[in-house]
C-alpha cells in the first residue's frame, strides 16, 4: 500500500560519474535534515558524523575521563575530532570508489575554513573519478538555538548553557574556501525540501 505521507523521490538511477555532497553548518543550521531529503530524494547513500562515529566516540572520551557529552575540551578538539573526521572521509571514499554517490554532513566548519584541505579533498574525489559539491547551511541564531533544544541532544548541553558566548564564537556570515552553494535555513527563507529539490535538479544538470 502506498504511503500518501512519503515523500515523492527522484529516480534512483546511478549516475554515470559518482556525485560527493558535503553538507557543513554550524550546529542547528540544518545540515543533517538537508542531507537525509537529499538521500530520500536520490537514494544515494547519507553519511551523517554523528550516525557514523558518535558510539565510538562517546566510549573513547569516557576512556580518556571526559563526559561523553564533551565537544569543547582538548581533548575531543586535538585527539578525538581528527580521527573522527578520518574515519568519516574514509566511509565517503569507499563508497565512492565502489561507484556510489555520496552525501556527507557534518559541520566540516575547520576543514571548510582551510583551503589546503579543500583542495586536497576536491583532489582526491577527482581521483576516484566523482564529483564534488560543497553545500553550506546557513541560519539565523533564534532558528539555529530553536533546533539544538528541539533535538534535546546531550552534546548541545554546553551551548545551551552557554548560549551567548557560543554565539559570539559562530560567524553568521562564514565562507568555505572552496566553491559551494548556499543553502539558507533561516525562518524566513524558502522551505528547505524546495531548496533541496532545486539542488538536486541543479546537479542533475551538471
Amino acid at each position: 500500500m502506498n504511503n500518501p505521507d512519503a515523500e515523492p523521490s527522484q529516480s534512483s538511477a546511478t549516475p554515470t560519474v559518482p556525485q560527493v555532497v558535503l553538507i557543513g553548518g554550524y550546529a542547528g543550521s540544518g545540515k543533517t535534515e538537508l542531507g537525509r531529503i537529499l538521500a530520500r530524494r536520490s537514494h544515494w547513500p547519507m553519511l551523517d558524523k554523528d550516525t557514523t562515529t558518535r558510539p565510538v566516540v562517546e566510549a573513547a572520551l569516557e576512556q580518556l575521563g571526559v563526559a561523553p557529552s564533551d565537544r569543547e575540551s582538548d581533548v575531543y578538539l586535538n585527539v578525538i575530532r581528527p580521527t573522527e573526521y578520518e574515519a568519516l572521509m574514509s566511509t565517503m571514499s569507499e563508497n565512492v570508489a565502489c561507484g556510489n554517490s555520496a552525501i556527507v554532513t557534518a559541520p566540516f566548519i575547520r576543514e571548510l575554513s582551510d583551503r589546503a584541505w579543500c583542495e586536497r579533498t576536491a583532489a582526491s574525489i577527482s581521483s576516484l573519478n566523482a564529483e564534488l559539491h560543497v553545500v553550506w547551511v546557513r541560519c539565523d541564531e533564534p532558528t539555529m538555538k530553536t533546533y539544538i533544544k528541539q533535538r534535546g541532544a546531550a552534546r548541545d548541553s554546553n551551548k545551551l548553557s552557554n548560549w551567548d558566548q557560543y554565539i559570539a564564537s559562530v560567524d553568521l556570515n562564514f565562507t568555505p574556501a572552496i566553491e559551494h552553494t548556499v543553502i539558507d535555513n533561516s525562518a524566513d527563507a524558502s522551505p528547505l525540501q524546495d531548496q533541496a529539490i532545486e539542488l538536486l535538479r541543479q546537479l542533475a544538470d551538471r
